[in-house]
């Protein structure tokens, strides 16, 4: 009688402990349900928020977008003919160039119509990000800081570091030049202006002072980035049935 009771007793204790699909749902998102994207949805919505990780991890408390998880996703996009048009959020403070400009590069080469969408911030490395879509929206509180390259860890005091800097700052440069309406000239400007940022060279562009100096296109939101993005997918449907007759 008494083994029976124990054995009862340590079989309901897990269900007890086990917390419900419900539970689950308040602790990690604050809510019991999430609105679900439409199944036969054509457009693939890619976020990029907090830190951009690189080759070193960063530590677990930092909110980190990681390249090696991007760029299958990029690959996948690709490949899928169901997803016409890819909306891409961006609320970033920057992080590592090579993987930024990996994810730039990756963007700017897709076949599909892809729009960029600048909520919060979209700092740094996420300047190129924002402008390797075809169409690049700006939310009107939204801010974008463009400041040099510089470098964390052992820097070696010689001038091939200098020019390294210099090579990897040019890249970030063209990239930006080739793929948004602001001159070089203008861009190097704001990023070696003095006196914008305490203690720190570089400007804090705000919302339609980033479409004035044309790094973006245009000022608005997720309602107008959808919009566009739906203009392009249709030019590009008749551009594709335009070749094929």
């Amino acid at each position: 009688m008494t083994d029976n009771t124990e054995r009862n007793n340590t079989d309901e204790q897990p269900k007890e402990d086990k917390p419900s699909s419900l539970m689950e749902k308040i602790q990690q998102l604050g809510q019991t349900n999430v609105p679900q994207m439409a199944q036969d949805s054509k457009i693939h919505c890619l976020t990029i928020v907090g830190q951009i990780e690189g080759h070193l991890q960063l530590p677990p408390q930092n909110k980190t977008t990681k390249y090696e998880h991007l760029i299958p996703q990029i690959v996948a996009i690709e490949q899928n003919p169901k997803i016409e048009g890819v909306l891409v959020i961006l609320n970033t403070v920057g992080g590592d160039v090579e993987a930024g400009l990996a994810i730039s590069e990756m963007l700017a080469s897709l076949s599909k119509p892809t729009v960029s969408l600048v909520l919060g911030g979209g700092h740094s490395i996420g300047v190129p990000i924002a402008v390797s879509c075809d169409y690049s929206f700006i939310a009107e509180t939204a801010t974008m800081t463009i400041h040099p390259i510089r470098l964390t860890g052992l820097v070696i005091g010689v001038p091939q570091t200098f020019e390294y800097l210099d090579k990897m700052q040019e890249r970030v440069v063209n990239f930006v030049k080739k793929h948004s309406q602001i001159s070089e000239e203008e861009f190097k400007d704001l990023m070696f202006a003095k006196g914008n940022l305490t203690r720190d060279i570089g400007t804090n562009v705000i919302g339609i002072d980033a479409v004035k100096s044309g790094l973006i296109d245009g000022v608005g939101g997720v309602g107008e980035a959808m919009t566009k993005l739906n203009e392009l997918i249709d030019l590009q449907k008749e551009k594709n049935e335009g070749l094929v007759q």
